[in-house]
């Protein structure tokens, strides 16, 4: 029975070809949607597993998040360098990493940071940061560059770069008076740190010093960008002037009085957007959490990593469902062409049924025929969705790693997507009984009637 069954399958093979394939389809359809999001999610988790608290100015936590972490959007405000030494001073805290945010290079975000940064950064758990050449920055205009920024602009150990003010792409003030050479590679870590740009923070807070020294000196009153004066009246033009005149030789000694005070505050950490920390011990994280939350000083947000990301995820889940009931419709939608198929051959079949019984077939044998023959088409079509998933991972994987930070491997299909190939095969070797029991309700008779 079972070769006859082959046999039948080869027989139609250009209809067995087009159900296959549209049932392979599905399948790496909902392969590749689970994969994007296990690593999507696992990605962001390896990121933040080395880190307790993060500490911003006051904010909405997954946006602190993003803007810190992923280099995704910026935050609101920022807080004061003191707050920073005060933090690092806390007897539950075993570490503290600066970080100051506003600039990118060629839309990659650069990141204000000190070489602490690379000693104490873990993802994955606690995999450390690796230089692939090269070392951390060690004076104040030194760069250190992710794994795909190297790659994407071919930059090397001793490559001077210019970054710009402002995220993404947008760049409002290029500060190519002050370039950063490039002192290190990472090596890559299937994480966001791939796509950044790291420079000290002493090197990010003179930029931006001398980028507003210089403001300042173009437009001692900031009238550039500003809003319009309005005419004074005739008859008040005289005093206008003069009380204009004696404004801006104020605003020139003014200028000239803290020039001096403007150059050296430029090498002051100064503002910070976050702060990553490390305790000593696990159990103060939510202690710590609410001491910052009513710190006195200025009003802060500690947030926890993992915390946060499962608000993140709950934001994100109405996307994620959708995308699986598509691929969950994409799925039935092939199986019902699978039962299409065999329900369309059973009336030209009837006839084969028929001699089949006469031969000593019983209706079960014939009933198993049927389910046998879909099981077949099912497993060809898991086959061919695996192939099909494997081959767009190992195509379209380099693009979503240059484009999204997102490293897709062709690892073995993890439990879920087991899981998910099971059910499949379960679900449409299931709906063979239908069509199955038609057959099997059949007689004799009804199948020997020749019919003109």
């Amino acid at each position: 029975m079972l070769k006859l069954g082959l046999l039948s399958l080869l027989n139609r093979r250009a209809t067995l070809a087009l159900t296959v394939l549209s049932i392979g389809l599905s399948v790496a359809l909902i392969l590749g949607i689970e994969r994007l999001r296990s690593e999507a999610r696992d990605g962001f988790t390896d990121t933040v597993s080395g880190i307790d608290l993060i500490v911003a100015a006051r904010g909405n936590h997954v946006q602190i998040l993003m803007a810190t972490v992923f280099g995704v959007g910026s935050t609101t405000n920022a807080i004061d360098g003191t707050t920073f030494d005060r933090l690092a001073a806390l007897p539950e805290v075993a570490w503290a990493v600066p970080l100051a945010h506003g600039d990118n290079h060629r839309g990659y975000p650069v990141v204000g940071t000190t070489q602490a940064y690379f000693e104490r950064f873990r993802y994955a758990g606690s995999v450390p940061l690796a230089f692939a050449s090269g070392s951390p920055f060690g004076d104040a205009h030194g760069a250190v560059i992710g794994a795909d920024v190297a790659r994407q602009l071919g930059y090397a150990v001793g490559t001077e770069i210019v970054n710009a003010h402002g995220a993404g792409d947008v760049a409002f003030d290029v500060h190519d008076e002050a370039p950063f050479k490039i002192t290190g590679v990472l090596d890559p870590t299937g994480t966001p740190v791939d796509r950044m740009v790291f420079v000290s923070l002493e090197g990010f807070a003179q930029i931006h010093a001398e980028a507003k020294f210089e403001a300042r000196a173009a437009d001692p009153l900031g009238r550039l960008g500003g809003r319009p004066a309005t005419p004074a009246p005739p008859r008040e033009a005289v005093h206008h002037e003069e009380h204009e005149a004696h404004h801006e030789e104020a605003a020139r000694r003014d200028h000239d009085e803290h020039a001096d005070q403007e150059v050296h505050d430029a090498h002051a950490p100064g503002k910070l957007n976050a702060v990553y920390i490390g305790l000593k011990s696990k159990s103060a994280v939510l202690s710590l959490q609410r001491f910052l939350a009513e710190y006195p000083d200025e009003p802060l947000s500690a947030l926890l990593p993992a915390a946060t990301l499962l608000e993140l995820w709950s934001l994100t889940a109405v996307a994620e469902n959708s995308l699986r009931l598509v691929a969950l419709a994409v799925v039935v939608a092939g199986v019902l062409g699978m039962l299409t198929m065999i329900s369309a051959t059973l009336e030209a079949r009837r006839r084969e049924f028929a001699i089949l019984r006469s031969v000593g077939a019983t209706p079960w044998h014939v009933f198993a025929l049927i389910v046998f023959e879909a099981a077949v088409i099912v497993c060809a079509g898991l086959v061919v969705g695996l192939l099909l998933f494997y081959a767009a991972i190992a195509t379209a994987g380099p693009l979503l790693a240059d484009e999204f930070g997102l490293h897709m491997g062709l690892d073995a299909p993890s439990l879920r997507e087991w899981t998910i190939l099971l059910t499949v095969g379960a679900f449409g070797t299931l709906a063979s009984l239908l069509p199955a029991f038609r057959v099997y309700r059949r007689t004799l008779a009804d199948g020997l009637a020749l019919r003109i």
